[in-house]
């Protein structure tokens, strides 16, 4: 049973025992009071919508997405490396690191559209093959193509490019 529903059942039996407390002899009122106190200091997360106490919120992928930035911070020069063959104007800052494969039937139409977002928003985007660059793409967690590597985060599969626009202007 999920901790709200415990907490109202546990308020509902005291608010109905506290109602009728005048039916129920004095010998009942104790084991039940103290059935109700040691459930609330057992559990007294129970109450903490009806306190000023806030819950932690849950960090779910914390870890993992501390681990992906380290990573990607640690590739950073070798994925956004402006010598490296690219996508987009000579000379504008590198934004996207673009991993395909050979045989990727959605690569050619992302990489043209990729293409044309580099070109009207100004950034180059490195090109690789995940096929050749086998160790950076697994120690990246690549494992399907077309994949976008930005510096905070890993975009797997095709992207269509308002979303890809929408990350670059973050």
């Amino acid at each position: 049973m999920p901790h709200a529903w415990t907490g109202a059942a546990l308020l509902t039996v005291a608010a109905v025992t506290a109602a009728g407390a005048q039916d129920v002899p004095p010998t009942s009122r104790s084991p039940l009071g103290e059935a109700i106190r040691a459930a609330l200091i057992a559990t007294p997360d129970l109450l903490s919508g009806l306190t000023a106490t806030p819950r932690p919120p849950l960090d779910l992928y914390g870890a993992e997405i501390a681990r992906d930035l380290d990573l990607l911070a640690r590739a950073a020069p070798r994925l956004f490396d402006p010598d490296r063959p690219g996508l987009g104007p000579a000379g504008a800052p590198t934004r996207i690191a673009f991993f395909t494969r050979a045989d990727c039937a959605d690569c050619a139409t992302a990489q043209a559209e990729l293409q044309a977002l580099a070109a009207r928003m100004g950034f180059r985007a490195t090109l690789f093959d995940m096929d050749r660059e086998v160790t950076l793409a697994h120690d990246l967690g690549l494992d399907m193509a077309p994949s976008y590597v930005l510096p905070d985060r890993m975009l797997r599969g095709a992207m269509p490019t308002i979303v890809l626009e929408r990350y670059l202007a973050e």
